[in-house]
Protein backbone atom coordinates (compact mmCIF):
# COMPACT_ATOMS: atom_id res chain seq x y z
CA UNK A 1 0.00 0.00 0.00
CA UNK A 2 1.05 3.59 -0.56
CA UNK A 3 1.07 6.01 2.37
CA UNK A 4 -2.20 7.51 1.15
CA UNK A 5 -3.80 4.06 0.97
CA UNK A 6 -2.56 3.17 4.45
CA UNK A 7 -3.90 6.44 5.84
CA UNK A 8 -7.28 5.93 4.20
CA UNK A 9 -7.54 2.42 5.64
CA UNK A 10 -6.53 3.58 9.14
CA UNK A 11 -9.06 6.42 8.98
CA UNK A 12 -11.88 4.13 7.86
CA UNK A 13 -11.09 1.26 10.25
CA UNK A 14 -10.73 3.45 13.32
CA UNK A 15 -14.03 5.20 12.55
CA UNK A 16 -15.65 1.75 12.50
CA UNK A 17 -14.05 0.72 15.78
CA UNK A 18 -14.63 4.02 17.58
CA UNK A 19 -17.67 5.84 16.17
CA UNK A 20 -17.82 7.91 19.36
CA UNK A 21 -14.74 9.72 20.65
CA UNK A 22 -15.26 10.74 24.29
CA UNK A 23 -12.49 12.76 25.91
CA UNK A 24 -10.61 10.37 28.28
CA UNK A 25 -9.99 13.08 30.88
CA UNK A 26 -12.93 13.82 33.18
CA UNK A 27 -13.81 17.51 33.20
CA UNK A 28 -16.69 19.92 33.73
CA UNK A 29 -15.81 22.85 31.50
CA UNK A 30 -12.94 24.33 29.47
CA UNK A 31 -10.98 25.30 32.57
CA UNK A 32 -11.11 21.89 34.22
CA UNK A 33 -10.13 20.22 30.93
CA UNK A 34 -7.18 22.59 30.56
CA UNK A 35 -5.94 21.78 34.05
CA UNK A 36 -6.50 18.04 33.55
CA UNK A 37 -4.43 18.08 30.37
CA UNK A 38 -1.62 19.91 32.16
CA UNK A 39 -1.69 17.25 34.87
CA UNK A 40 -1.63 14.44 32.29
CA UNK A 41 1.95 15.13 31.20
CA UNK A 42 3.93 11.92 31.86
CA UNK A 43 0.93 10.57 33.76
CA UNK A 44 -1.94 8.26 32.84
CA UNK A 45 -5.43 9.61 32.25
CA UNK A 46 -6.69 7.12 34.85
CA UNK A 47 -4.47 8.61 37.53
CA UNK A 48 -5.44 12.16 36.57
CA UNK A 49 -9.12 11.23 36.81
CA UNK A 50 -8.50 9.86 40.29
CA UNK A 51 -6.79 13.06 41.42
CA UNK A 52 -8.88 15.82 39.85
CA UNK A 53 -12.02 15.36 42.01
CA UNK A 54 -9.86 16.19 45.04
CA UNK A 55 -8.41 19.19 43.23
CA UNK A 56 -11.87 20.48 42.23
CA UNK A 57 -12.95 20.15 45.86
CA UNK A 58 -10.13 22.56 46.64
CA UNK A 59 -11.00 24.97 43.78
CA UNK A 60 -12.70 24.45 40.44
CA UNK A 61 -12.43 27.82 38.72
CA UNK A 62 -9.50 30.18 38.03
CA UNK A 63 -10.28 32.86 40.59
CA UNK A 64 -10.52 30.33 43.40
CA UNK A 65 -7.47 28.31 42.29
CA UNK A 66 -5.34 31.46 42.06
CA UNK A 67 -5.92 32.00 45.79
CA UNK A 68 -4.81 28.49 46.78
CA UNK A 69 -1.14 28.36 47.86
CA UNK A 70 1.07 26.33 45.56
CA UNK A 71 2.05 23.84 48.33
CA UNK A 72 -1.63 22.98 48.86
CA UNK A 73 -2.13 22.33 45.16
CA UNK A 74 1.03 20.25 45.09
CA UNK A 75 -0.10 18.11 48.00
CA UNK A 76 -3.28 17.17 46.14
CA UNK A 77 -1.73 16.49 42.74
CA UNK A 78 1.38 14.68 44.01
CA UNK A 79 0.21 11.27 42.65
CA UNK A 80 0.36 12.69 39.11
CA UNK A 81 4.12 13.12 39.26
CA UNK A 82 6.15 16.26 38.54
CA UNK A 83 3.98 17.87 41.20
CA UNK A 84 6.19 20.91 41.95
CA UNK A 85 6.17 22.06 38.32
CA UNK A 86 2.54 21.18 37.75
CA UNK A 87 1.39 22.92 40.93
CA UNK A 88 3.16 26.11 39.91
CA UNK A 89 1.66 25.80 36.42
CA UNK A 90 -1.90 25.30 37.69
CA UNK A 91 -1.58 28.24 40.07
CA UNK A 92 0.11 30.46 37.50
CA UNK A 93 -2.24 29.75 34.60
CA UNK A 94 -5.23 30.28 36.89
CA UNK A 95 -3.89 33.67 37.93
CA UNK A 96 -3.22 34.72 34.34
CA UNK A 97 -6.66 33.57 33.21
CA UNK A 98 -8.13 35.97 35.74
CA UNK A 99 -5.74 38.82 35.00
CA UNK A 100 -5.65 38.59 31.21
CA UNK A 101 -8.81 36.79 30.13
CA UNK A 102 -11.50 37.60 32.68
CA UNK A 103 -11.33 34.07 34.08
CA UNK A 104 -12.14 32.44 30.71
CA UNK A 105 -10.03 29.96 28.76
CA UNK A 106 -8.76 31.72 25.62
CA UNK A 107 -9.65 30.59 22.11
CA UNK A 108 -6.31 30.98 20.33
CA UNK A 109 -3.14 28.89 20.25
CA UNK A 110 -0.96 31.90 21.00
CA UNK A 111 -2.90 32.90 24.10
CA UNK A 112 -3.06 29.34 25.41
CA UNK A 113 0.62 28.67 24.83
CA UNK A 114 1.47 31.86 26.73
CA UNK A 115 0.06 30.28 29.91
CA UNK A 116 2.40 28.49 32.35
CA UNK A 117 2.67 24.75 31.70
CA UNK A 118 0.73 24.93 28.44
CA UNK A 119 2.71 23.70 25.46
CA UNK A 120 1.58 23.09 21.91
CA UNK A 121 0.12 19.65 22.62
CA UNK A 122 -1.97 20.90 25.56
CA UNK A 123 -3.15 23.89 23.56
CA UNK A 124 -4.05 21.58 20.67
CA UNK A 125 -6.20 19.41 22.91
CA UNK A 126 -8.10 22.42 24.23
CA UNK A 127 -8.49 24.04 20.81
CA UNK A 128 -9.77 20.82 19.25
CA UNK A 129 -11.91 19.38 22.01
CA UNK A 130 -13.28 22.60 23.54
CA UNK A 131 -13.45 25.04 20.65
CA UNK A 132 -13.70 22.61 17.74
CA UNK A 133 -10.68 24.04 15.93
CA UNK A 134 -8.99 21.37 13.75
CA UNK A 135 -5.82 20.21 15.49
CA UNK A 136 -3.81 17.00 15.80
CA UNK A 137 -2.31 16.68 19.30
CA UNK A 138 0.41 14.03 19.22
CA UNK A 139 0.99 11.93 22.32
CA UNK A 140 3.26 8.91 22.78
CA UNK A 141 0.68 6.49 21.33
CA UNK A 142 0.16 8.56 18.20
CA UNK A 143 3.88 9.16 17.75
CA UNK A 144 4.56 5.42 18.06
CA UNK A 145 1.77 4.25 15.74
CA UNK A 146 2.51 6.86 13.10
CA UNK A 147 5.97 5.32 12.82
CA UNK A 148 4.73 1.74 13.00
CA UNK A 149 2.18 2.38 10.24
CA UNK A 150 4.76 4.31 8.19
CA UNK A 151 2.67 7.47 8.13
CA UNK A 152 5.56 9.54 9.46
CA UNK A 153 9.31 9.34 9.80
CA UNK A 154 8.78 9.92 13.52
CA UNK A 155 11.96 11.95 13.91
CA UNK A 156 10.15 14.34 16.26
CA UNK A 157 6.67 14.93 17.62
CA UNK A 158 6.48 18.10 15.56
CA UNK A 159 7.32 16.19 12.37
CA UNK A 160 4.76 13.51 13.21
CA UNK A 161 2.08 16.17 13.62
CA UNK A 162 2.93 17.76 10.28
CA UNK A 163 2.96 14.39 8.51
CA UNK A 164 -0.35 13.24 9.96
CA UNK A 165 -2.04 16.50 9.03
CA UNK A 166 -1.00 15.81 5.44
CA UNK A 167 -2.26 12.21 5.59
CA UNK A 168 -5.80 12.83 6.80
CA UNK A 169 -8.65 15.23 5.94
CA UNK A 170 -8.71 18.24 8.24
CA UNK A 171 -12.33 17.55 9.18
CA UNK A 172 -11.23 14.19 10.68
CA UNK A 173 -8.32 15.41 12.82
CA UNK A 174 -10.17 16.09 16.07
CA UNK A 175 -11.81 12.67 16.25
CA UNK A 176 -8.96 10.76 14.66
CA UNK A 177 -6.29 11.73 17.17
CA UNK A 178 -8.48 10.28 19.94
CA UNK A 179 -9.22 7.16 17.89
CA UNK A 180 -5.52 6.49 17.41
CA UNK A 181 -4.96 6.89 21.16
CA UNK A 182 -7.79 4.46 21.94
CA UNK A 183 -6.42 1.91 19.46
CA UNK A 184 -2.88 2.29 20.75
CA UNK A 185 -4.05 1.58 24.28
CA UNK A 186 -6.35 -1.32 23.47
CA UNK A 187 -4.90 -3.14 20.45
CA UNK A 188 -1.53 -1.88 19.23
CA UNK A 189 0.27 -1.47 22.53
CA UNK A 190 4.00 -0.97 22.88
CA UNK A 191 4.45 -4.47 24.30
CA UNK A 192 1.43 -6.29 22.89
CA UNK A 193 2.08 -5.60 19.22
CA UNK A 194 5.41 -5.32 17.43
CA UNK A 195 3.85 -4.41 14.10
CA UNK A 196 2.88 -8.00 13.30
CA UNK A 197 0.01 -8.74 15.68
CA UNK A 198 -2.94 -6.32 15.71
CA UNK A 199 -5.57 -6.10 12.98
CA UNK A 200 -4.43 -2.84 11.45
CA UNK A 201 -0.75 -3.81 11.39
CA UNK A 202 -1.42 -7.18 9.76
CA UNK A 203 -3.68 -5.57 7.16
CA UNK A 204 -1.28 -2.78 6.30
CA UNK A 205 1.80 -5.01 6.25
CA UNK A 206 0.68 -8.62 5.67
CA UNK A 207 4.21 -9.80 4.86
CA UNK A 208 5.81 -8.17 7.88
CA UNK A 209 7.15 -10.68 10.35
CA UNK A 210 8.75 -10.32 13.74
CA UNK A 211 12.47 -10.70 13.56
CA UNK A 212 13.64 -13.51 15.79
CA UNK A 213 17.11 -13.30 17.24
CA UNK A 214 18.87 -16.66 17.07
CA UNK A 215 21.51 -17.07 19.71
CA UNK A 216 24.72 -18.73 18.54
Amino acid sequence: MTRAERAAYVDRRLAELYPATPIPLDHRDPYTLLVAVVLSAQCTDKRVNEVTPHLWALADHPAAMAKVPVPEIQAVIRPCGLSPQKARAVHGLSRLLVERHGGAVPRTFAELEALPGVGHKTASVVMSQVWGVPAFPVDTHIHRLAQRWKLSSGRSVEQTERDLKKCFPEAHWNALHLRIIFYGREHCTARGCDGTVCGICTTLFPRRRAVKVVKP
